[in-house]
């Protein structure tokens, strides 16, 4: 069910929310957060909502989207309430300004914030600098960003540390999830010798791989160099060599051990949706991440 409010108030909003429990059963028990959506425009919001649609069948929540329209134009707040099938497990309330309303988003969001349970903000594109100063951001316990669409990724997950606060994340960390567990498991195999030096290869314009080779760095406390070419992870003992490569739009890897055959691994590239939908998973903070951003300084760029 999808009802449009153009031209409405936040109270006018929540009448509408209220009147739709009372009278069709619709209700927020069981929702166990509330996802704060900041787009740039409304076209990028469409996406935005089908991710955290998915998202909220594992963590059923309310969806908040605040799409940002013209900031000259006349002050103005058009709202559109999505539940049932066109919300997947969330409930989902689409705020679209415009105007003087555009620079007071979090005073729009507050009424919509579902009552003792947290707060999780995201940015698709366009993070601030630092999120944790942002007004949405001071709302939330938990602020997750996305480097792979800055206008200068590799850019931006670098300055990731320098705006990092207690419960900060970064989509490019969790799309390595699966890379981190496969190299984690081919160590914890013999030889057991400390790993020499470390490659990272693949586009420069994919930040995931910045702070992968910078928790490597940090983990194994040896020469971590990252490459511009072919997708891949090598890891140098002084015995064994351990490589992991997959071709930039492939979906499976090759897992490559000195003195041992090639084995084949499903390795797709993860979605949004399942990054999204693992972050949400914690809302404490990610110590891990941020030893990662520390260690991006530790890599040598070629």
């Amino acid at each position: 069910m999808i009802i449009d409010i153009p031209q409405t108030t936040t109270g006018e909003v929540t009448k509408r929310i209220v009147q739709l429990r009372e009278s069709n059963g619709v209700i927020t028990m069981g929702r166990v957060l509330t996802l704060v959506v900041c787009t740039l425009d409304s076209s990028e919001a469409e996406d935005a909502i089908d991710a955290a649609n998915d998202a909220s069948r594992e963590h059923p929540c309310r969806v908040v989207v605040l799409a940002r329209g013209d900031r000259e134009a006349e002050t103005r707040l058009d709202a559109q309430i999505r539940v049932g099938g066109d919300a997947g497990a969330a409930e989902v309330i689409v705020l679209r300004l415009q105007g003087e309303l555009v620079n007071h988003e979090s005073s729009v969001v507050i009424p919509f914030l579902l009552p003792d349970t947290p707060v999780v903000a995201w940015w698709p594109r366009g993070a601030p600098e630092f999120p944790s100063k942002d007004s949405v951001g001071r709302l939330a316990t938990r602020r997750i960003t996305d480097a792979t669409y800055a206008a200068d990724p590799q850019a931006a997950i670098k300055k990731r540390l320098d705006s990092y606060a207690s419960g900060d994340t970064d989509l490019a960390w969790s799309r390595i999830t699966y890379w981190r567990a496969l190299l984690a498991a081919a160590l914890d195999e013999p030889p057991f010798e400390p790993v020499k030096s470390a490659l990272v290869s693949g586009l420069r314009d994919e930040p995931a791989l910045d702070i992968l080779a910078g928790w490597l760095a940090i983990r194994l406390d040896c020469p971590v160099t990252r490459r511009t070419g072919a997708l891949k992870v090598e890891l140098h003992r002084p015995s064994v060599s351990v490589a992991i490569e997959r071709p930039q739009t492939g979906r499976t890897a090759t897992l490559t051990r000195t003195g041992d055959p090639d084995q084949r691994i499903a390795l797709a590239r993860r979605e949004t949706r399942d990054c999204l939908a693992e972050e949400l998973r914690r809302l404490d903070a990610d110590e891990i991440y941020a030893e990662a951003l520390a260690g991006i300084e530790k890599v040598t760029y070629e």
